[in-house]
């Protein structure tokens, strides 16, 4: 057992750029910059406690935060990040402890690497 691997593991993300510009169509230039920076912050937020409840073995409080983070990512077009979230709370309903710390994980990878995508000026 002398020889071990590192991995490096790059998540793949989706970010809906023209549900973004759709946004700052509708609302003006001010006013969408505003509530997407808004929403991408309590994005943010959300992943932090999901990622805390998955740790503390928190079944529902688990479920029910990788929810409302699908939905915050889907409102600012964060696809990849809105996918995961979702099969998080499908696997958080099972009960499955390995596999709510591996998707609360991917949670985190596909979440830094969104904001960044978003940041970085996609949209």
């Amino acid at each position: 057992m002398g020889n071990i691997a590192a991995i490096a593991v790059a998540e793949p993300v989706s970010v809906d750029a023209r549900h973004l510009q759709k946004i700052v169509r509708e609302l003006g230039e001010e006013a969408a910059e505003r509530i997407i920076t808004r929403t991408l912050h309590q994005v943010l937020m959300s992943v932090q406690m999901l990622c805390r409840f998955a740790k503390t073995d928190a079944v529902e409080e688990t479920v029910s935060q990788a929810e409302r983070l699908s939905r915050l990512s889907r409102q600012v077009g964060l696809v990849s990040l809105a996918a995961v979230a979702g099969e998080t709370a499908i696997c958080a309903r099972s009960g499955d402890r390995v596999a709510i710390a591996a998707l609360a994980g991917r949670v985190e990878r596909v979440a830094n690497r969104s904001l960044n995508e978003i940041w970085d000026g996609v949209c």
